[in-house]
């Protein structure tokens, strides 16, 4: 069964806009639907918070100024907002509109993902957080929903629906809002969020795309907080033997329960990622995770995957041992870096006897050394020198017996000033003893002044910003006795504000001076046309009729209605009326007023009692205005004569 039909808002146009075609998902706190943007012919997505939400005040405050705020984020992996408006009880976000599916689908239908597959994913996942991070914001309910991977292969990050200013993060009491499964020990413990809870949530997303299994599991939600706060993350290779121990090192940090043991934001952690996938060869990146090892109640198990608000008496204290995360610096180190088995046939050369050691020595040593010096003798590998800086790639190029060549600058939105962002050659590439190695170093992100755009209209508006390194953002319109229609009144962030380069800029446009609707129900449509162009509106006629109490012809209802405020040029829909619906009218002479009133009332009807002198104290109805039997319009008045 489809169950859009149901859904009261598929097939309304919400703004006078947006037409709302179909249902897509339901969250927490909103529903999000497939629409059109009428104006623009042009998809998006529609996001309508809940009406329960959307009747808190301060609750719909927040949302729009949260919305402002993420509509800056210029970023190609976060998914784009257009807009922001209301439409009765309805309050909505405008959305970039992404064909394609979910992380959560992918995880679903394949199970544990290829190394190279799940750092694909994860570094635009990283990168769009830390270009949130680095402009103040944090999501606080990363999980793989909210990873959208288009058709053509896109990563983009969605429903910043719970972003927070870092500098605003504060104790909560009472209650932990997130996804129980991706929530870091300090959200539940403290209620607190900065940029490291992004980390850790992407650290359990890292975990679940190399072993197809979230890190921790319960039987209720309690069971999985409490082994956030007091278990860590075991490595994927102890699911996936065989995993390379970057990987697990990356899961470690990233997911430390300690805070401060984790990178500071999502941009020191991709500056780890693209080091660690450095290190990593084609047959590490490339391993075949054993996916028969997964149930199919492994793959398809995320009930604990929607944003919740969970109540603070399930999160439990946190009593650790004074040295316990020393020791557990220790595991980790000894787990990492503990040298690998020695191969079999290794292992077999061994045991053989000392003549056959001392022969093979001397081949190696005196047939094989040539073949040592041409194949391999005269090349080095280029180390990893992403996120190093100028001074620490030195260092590592001289130990590997390399010079450093040519030395440039570059700005960089996801890799901090001072450090390395690109090397030639890259990584891993096998090059002579004595080459070099050209480096080029992050002059951070490129920074621009918001221009100021007040009185310009819209149009140049945009274009100034363009010329500036800047895109135009989410467009919100205000009535403004002041400022023209059309015209910019103000921009977020302010004129002046020094911005990354490519950021978005929120613009406020004028709707000009507000007009007073006209009341023109019940009119000859001709003249509730003359009465509303005549008010600097304009007139469209709906094409369907409904019946109503007015005389057929006339204008039974309009939108917006009367005494509502439109700006000049705006357009009001006149509906026409069929006429009044015509109704059988009940008989009741004989019966009691109370009775008579029951019925008539029951079939659509005003009822008037008409006692007279003779039947002040009398209860039985002797006749009655229109006659029983007849029709009369619904909703008009029946007398009743009371004796």
């Amino acid at each position: 069964m489809d169950t859009t039909l149901q859904d009261p808002l598929v097939g309304q146009v919400l703004d006078g806009r947006y037409r709302v075609d179909s249902r897509i998902a339901v969250g927490g706190m909103a529903t999000v639907y497939r629409a059109v943007d009428t104006r623009l012919d042009r998809v998006l997505a529609l996001k309508v918070m809940h009406p329960s939400l959307a009747a808190d005040a301060s609750f719909v405050e927040r949302f729009i100024r949260e919305a402002k705020s993420v509509a800056r984020l210029a970023h190609p992996n976060v998914v784009q907002v257009f807009d922001q408006g209301t439409d009765s009880a309805y309050v909505y976000l405008a959305m970039e509109y992404i064909a394609g599916c979910t992380l959560r689908d992918v995880l679903r239908e394949r199970g544990a993902l290829q190394p190279r597959a799940a750092l694909d994913i994860l570094e635009p996942v990283l990168a769009a957080l830390g270009a949130a991070h680095r402009a103040g914001f944090v999501h606080r309910d990363m999980k793989p929903e909210n990873v959208l991977i288009g058709d053509d292969g896109r990563v983009k990050v969605a429903d910043f629906g719970l972003v927070r200013a870092v500098g605003s993060a504060t104790n909560t009491t009472g209650t932990v809002l997130g996804t129980v499964s991706y929530l870091a020990p300090e959200q539940i413990e403290h209620g607190t969020a900065d940029p490291r809870v992004d980390v850790y949530a992407c650290g359990i997303m890292l975990h679940e795309m190399l072993t197809g299994e979230k890190p921790h599991e319960g039987d209720s939600p309690a069971i999985v907080l409490y082994k956030h706060l007091h278990d860590d993350v075991p490595p994927p290779s102890a699911a996936v033997p065989g995993m390379a121990h970057e990987l697990d090192g990356l899961v470690a940090t990233a997911t430390a329960r300690d805070p401060e043991a984790r990178p500071h934001d999502a941009v020191a952690l991709l500056a780890r990622v693209r080091d660690a996938r450095g290190r990593l060869d084609d047959e590490q990146l490339d391993a075949v995770p054993p996916q028969a090892l997964l149930s199919e109640h492994d793959r398809h198990d995320n009930t604990d995957d929607r944003t919740s608000v969970i109540p603070r008496a399930l999160t439990m204290a946190r009593p650790l041992p004074v040295n316990e995360d020393e020791s557990a610096q220790v595991q980790h180190t000894s787990r990492f870096q503990s040298p690998p088995p020695l191969p079999p046939r290794r292992r077999t050369a061994l045991r053989r006897g000392p003549m056959a050691i001392v022969v093979a020595a001397l081949l190696v040593l005196g047939l094989g050394a040539g073949v040592w010096y041409i194949n391999s003798g005269q090349f080095t590998k280029v180390p990893p020198l992403l996120a190093k800086t100028e001074k620490e790639a030195r260092d590592r190029l001289a130990d590997a017996g390399l010079d450093v060549g040519e030395v440039k600058e570059a700005y960089s939105d996801t890799v901090e000033r001072g450090k390395v962002i690109a090397t030639d050659p890259e990584a891993g590439a096998r090059i002579r003893g004595n080459g070099s190695v050209s480096l080029t170093i992050s002059q951070g992100p490129e920074t621009v002044r918001v221009p100021d755009l007040d009185g310009y209209a819209l149009d140049k508006a945009r274009s100034l910003l363009e010329d500036e390194g800047l895109k135009p953002g989410m467009t919100t319109r205000e009535f403004s006795e002041s400022v023209p229609a059309g015209s910019v009144i103000s921009t977020e962030p302010g004129k002046g504000t020094k911005v990354r380069a490519g950021s978005a800029v929120a613009l406020t446009v004028s709707k000009g001076s507000p007009v007073e609707v006209p009341d023109v129900t019940g009119d000859d449509p001709d003249d509730a046309r003359a009465e509303l162009e005549e008010a600097g509106l304009k007139v469209e006629i709906a094409a369907d009729r409904v019946n109503s109490e007015h005389d057929a012809g006339a204008v039974a209802r309009q939108n917006p209605g009367p005494g509502g405020r439109a700006a000049e040029g705006d357009t009001v829909t006149l509906t026409l009326s069929k006429g009044p619906e015509m109704v059988e009218v009940p008989d009741v002479v004989g019966d009691s007023v109370g009775e008579a009133k029951e019925k008539l009332e029951g079939a659509g009807f005003q009822v008037d009692e008409d006692r007279g002198l003779l039947g002040l104290f009398g209860d039985t109805v002797r006749g009655q205005s229109v006659d029983g039997g007849d029709t009369a319009p619904k909703g008009s008045t029946i007398t009743i004569e009371i004796r």
